[in-house]
C-alpha cells in the first residue's frame, strides 16, 4: 500500500529573501523596500492610507502626507524592473466637507520620476458611507505607471471579459459573415465594476478596508508571468499576497499593525493550500431585485404623504 505523500506548504518568511515565495513583513515598509535589491520587483500593487484618520492611521497634514508617500513610491521605482509596472490604488482625502482626489496630488510624484502613466483606471462599487452634504463616493482610482514607454508586461488575454454582442458579425467588406469580436472576450476597459469588500462579503475580516482580491487578480495576471515578484508596501489584510500565490508569483507586503498580520498570513497559508474562500473573477453581481429579497419592496404603507408616495411609485415604474 502506497503511502500518501504529505504537502508542506512554502514557508511564509518574515524578512526579504530572493528565495523565498511570500513575505510578510511586519514593520516600516522602508525597512522592507531597504532589503530588496534594484530592480528585481516587476509589480508594485498597493493602496496606501488616505490620511483621513482610519483605525490603523494618523491623521497628519496633507503636506507630510505628501513627503511621506514621495520618499516610499521613489523606493518602489528603485526596485521596479524595466518592463515592470506600479498601480497606485486611491481615493479622496476629506478635510472638513471638502475632498482632495489623491491620484492628483501624487501623479507629479511619479512623473518627476519619469514613469509613464498608461491608465487611470475607476474601480466603481455601489456600497460604502451615505454622506448628508454632498453626493456619496461610490469609485476609487488605479494610477497605473510603467518604467518603459514601450517595452512592458502587459498580458490582456487572462483579463478578457465576456464580448456584449458576441454574435455579432461583420456586414461588408472581405470579412463580411465572420465574427467580427475576439473570441477570448473584449479588454475590461478603464472602468471596473467590482464589489468592495463589505460586511457580507465572502472576503470580510476585521480589516476596516481590504482590496477585493479580484481586483488585485487583473493587475498580477495582465502586468506580471510567473515566477515574478510582486510587491505590497501596504499590505493590509493580505489580498495582495493571496492575488500573487493564486497565479504562482512571488509575493511580498508590509504592514504595522500586527493583527492584520496574523490576519495576512493566516489568509496566506489558506490561499497557498487552496482553503481560502475568495470571490471569483467574473462573478455576475448580486441581484437586488431578484424574487424573494424583501429588502426590495417598497416600503408604501409607511408613505403617509400622497405627493411623495405617487414620486415613489412612478421611480419605481420608471423603466429606461
Amino acid at each position: 500500500m502506497k503511502s500518501e505523500t504529505k504537502f508542506d506548504p512554502p514557508e511564509i518568511c518574515d524578512r526579504f529573501s530572493p528565495d523565498a515565495d511570500a513575505v510578510i513583513f511586519q514593520g516600516d515598509c522602508l525597512e522592507l523596500l531597504r532589503q530588496v535589491p534594484d530592480k528585481s520587483v516587476q509589480l508594485v500593487v498597493t493602496s496606501p492610507p488616505y490620511n483621513i484618520g482610519k483605525s490603523y492611521e494618523k491623521k497628519i497634514s496633507l503636506e507630510t502626507y505628501y513627503e511621506q508617500q514621495k520618499e516610499v513610491i521613489e523606493q518602489c521605482a528603485r526596485v521596479l524592473t524595466d518592463q515592470g509596472s506600479i498601480c497606485w490604488q486611491v481615493g479622496n482625502h476629506v478635510d472638513n466637507g471638502a475632498i482632495i482626489p489623491l491620484d492628483t496630488l501624487l501623479f507629479p510624484i511619479f512623473h518627476n520620476l519619469g514613469l509613464v502613466m498608461r491608465n487611470r483606471i475607476v474601480w466603481c462599487f455601489e456600497h460604502g458611507l451615505h454622506s448628508s452634504r454632498r453626493l456619496s463616493g461610490r469609485y476609487e482610482t488605479v494610477i497605473w505607471f510603467t518604467r518603459n514607454t514601450k517595452n512592458y508586461v502587459f498580458n490582456l488575454d487572462p483579463i478578457r471579459v465576456p464580448q456584449k454582442y458576441p454574435g455579432k458579425k461583420y456586414f461588408k467588406g472581405p470579412k463580411a459573415g465572420q465574427y467580427s469580436c475576439n473570441p477570448l472576450g473584449k479588454n475590461p476597459g478603464d472602468v471596473w465594476d467590482i464589489p468592495n469588500v463589505k460586511s457580507n462579503h465572502v472576503e470580510k475580516t476585521e480589516h476596516p478596508c481590504q482590496f477585493p482580491v479580484e481586483l488585485i487578480e487583473r493587475f498580477v495576471l495582465s502586468l506580471s508571468n510567473k515566477g515574478d515578484w510582486v510587491l505590497d508596501p501596504y499590505l493590509g489584510a493580505g489580498s495582495s499576497v493571496i492575488a500573487a500565490v493564486k497565479h504562482q508569483r512571488k509575493a511580498m507586503g508590509a504592514e504595522i499593525v500586527e493583527r492584520y498580520v496574523e490576519i495576512a498570513k493566516e489568509r496566506t497559508k489558506a490561499a497557498i493550500l487552496g482553503n481560502l474562500r475568495t470571490r471569483p473573477m467574473g462573478t455576475p453581481k448580486y441581484d437586488p431585485n431578484q424574487a424573494g429579497n424583501k429588502l426590495t419592496i417598497a416600503p408604501w404603507n409607511n408613505i403617509q404623504d400622497e405627493r411623495q408616495l405617487r414620486l415613489l411609485q412612478s421611480m419605481a415604474e420608471y423603466k429606461p
